[in-house]
């Protein structure tokens, strides 16, 4: 099966990575940190780099033709889970914002750092787009 590579514009350049790979209709979603376009860790502290990291999954998603609801797995690194958790009531806020209120099977993992030192949340998901 052949596959292509999601790089959307107004991410930053990856380099080594894909942001997203489509094969067939499944969208395999690169980790995602709250880099900005000029690759920057967006300011702020858990709320705001969720809000980030997880817009830059959805434009991935969205370039390759999916939407929100069509996320079927997503796996969430951390470097603090307790601020996760005690934040978790507005990430939720803002998942709903922006996704809706269908979740997929999800998993929240605890990792002593992440590839930016300031980076405190990665995202990576999967996604199977229906025929539209």
């Amino acid at each position: 099966m052949s596959h292509t590579t999601i790089n959307p514009e107004s991410l930053p350049k990856p380099s080594g990575f894909a942001h997203g790979i489509l094969a067939g209709n499944t969208v395999f979603l690169g980790g995602q940190t709250a880099l900005d376009k000029n690759m920057n860790i967006v300011p702020g502290g858990i709320v705001e780099q969720f809000t980030q990291a997880f817009s830059n999954v959805i434009t991935t998603l969205r370039e390759a033709g999916g939407e929100p609801e069509d996320l079927v797995n997503v796996t969430i690194y951390l470097t603090d889970v307790d601020d996760y958790m005690a934040n978790g009531r507005e990430i939720g806020r803002i998942w709903r914002e922006m996704a809706g209120s269908q979740y997929p099977a999800m998993a929240g993992i605890g990792v002593t750092r992440l590839w930016q030192k300031e980076a405190l949340i990665e995202i990576q998901g999967i996604a199977v787009i229906p025929e539209r």
